[in-house]
Parts: structure tokens; sequence; C-alpha cells
């Protein structure tokens, strides 16, 4: 029904739903999601995850038990963030560097915001007497820099990082491309000894400046890795 205005118009009023007021006024009552900081106090109770590391510059291997904090539990805003760090080993030659770390990188964990820096940083760390290899090719330029991919690990466990996986074309190529480059090196060279820890790829591989593992063959006249997939020809 159409309604004639005869007077002039000299203010507004824009009517609103009732229904929706209230939900716009239960929402504004809604606690905001906690956010992990560092006037969190510690519960009684923290969910755990050890990793066992075993490198080849040392004897005994490294047990790193990282702790976390469940934030806003039963809620549809539920998170799990690292809350704390420890390193155990029966070799004491590292004990000073190695706690003050944990206590630093847990202090980090606590203070809350984007700690995947974390990761960047203890990777970039060299050894001046040289790094290894790790089982698989993956080279590990420090100890330190294995704590940092542990760290990696655990947060791509937990969701704080997202993994990042090759498509089944990129997979199905590079298996083709693994089983050529193989059958080739076959006829070529006689079988190398049995290794106590044998890489998953060939032995003439070379180091991959991505993911730091020794897969990168040279195929169709291009450097390619058989374990990310990185390639000079794009």
């Amino acid at each position: 029904m159409a309604i004639k205005i005869e007077k002039k118009i000299v203010g507004y009023q824009v009517h609103t739903d009732a229904s929706a007021a209230i939900k716009e006024a239960e929402v504004e009552q809604q606690p905001k999601p906690i956010e992990m900081n560092e006037k969190i106090e510690r519960p009684d109770f923290l969910l755990g995850s050890t990793y066992k590391v075993k490198t080849p510059v040392d004897e005994h291997a490294l047990y790193i038990t990282i702790n976390d904090i469940i934030l806003n539990e039963d809620t549809d805003h539920e998170v799990r963030r690292p809350y704390e760090v420890f390193i155990n080993s029966k070799s004491m030659e590292h004990f000073q560097w190695v706690i003050a770390l944990t206590r630093v990188i847990s202090a980090v964990f606590r203070k809350g915001g984007d700690i995947t820096f974390l990761v960047e940083e203890l990777s970039s760390v060299y050894d001046p007497n040289g790094g290894y290899y790790k089982k698989g090719g993956v080279f590990m330029p420090s100890l330190v820099a294995e704590i940092g991919a542990v760290i990696e690990k655990h947060m791509k466990c937990i969701g704080l990082i997202e993994s990042e996986e090759l498509s089944d074309t990129t997979k199905q190529i590079l298996a083709e491309k693994r089983a050529e480059f193989e059958q080739a090196a076959k006829a070529n060279t006689a079988e190398s000894s049995a290794k106590e820890e044998p890489s998953p790829f060939p032995d003439t591989a070379q180091l991959c400046k991505k993911c730091n593992t020794k897969a990168v063959i040279i195929m169709d006249g291009c450097a390619t890795c058989l374990n990310c997939g990185d390639s000079k020809c794009g």
C-alpha cells in the first residue's frame, strides 16, 4: 500500500527487526576468544609430545618434549598452542646452551602472536665444524637446526603451520623420473655396497637448496628434486 507524504521530511529512522537486534546483542555479550599471552598461568595438566633425535655427531640421542596448552576448550575457537619445551639427553656436552635455548623458546611460546618465525631462525644456524646428513639424505647444518626441524614438525601436527603436500600428478611425474634415472644409472654403474642407513634417492643425487635433501638429479637436461618437486625448468 502506497502512502503519500505531503509534509516536508525533517528526519528518518531505520526500523530494524527485533530478532536481529537480539542476535546482535547476544553476539556482543559473548566473550572474545582467548589468545596466547604471557599472562596465562600454567595449568596443572598439559598435553605433550616427545621426539627422539639421533644425530651422527653425538653418541647419545636427544629427547625433545613440547607441551601444549588448550585455549578456548569446548568452544568453536578451541586451539592447541605450544607452551613449553624440554630437551633431555645422557650427554652433558651441550647441557648449558641447550637449557638456555629451551628457556628462550618457551618464553617465546608463552608470549603469543606469530611464533612460526622460530623455525626459520633456528634452521638458519650453521655449525662452524660442518653439518651432517640425516636418514633419507636430508642435510642439517647444525644441531640447533635439527631442533628447529622438530619444532616445525610439531607445529604442523597441531595445525599451526600448514603442510605443503605435493599433488598426485606431481608425485606420479617424480616417481616416473626417479625410476627412469635409476634404470639408467644401473646400466652404467655397478651397484653400490649396502649402507647402514641407505638413502631412498639415487647415490649421485645432489643437495636441494629448497628442502635440504640430497635428491636433485639431472633429467632431460633439467635439475629436478625428487623429494619436493623443485625444478629449475619451472
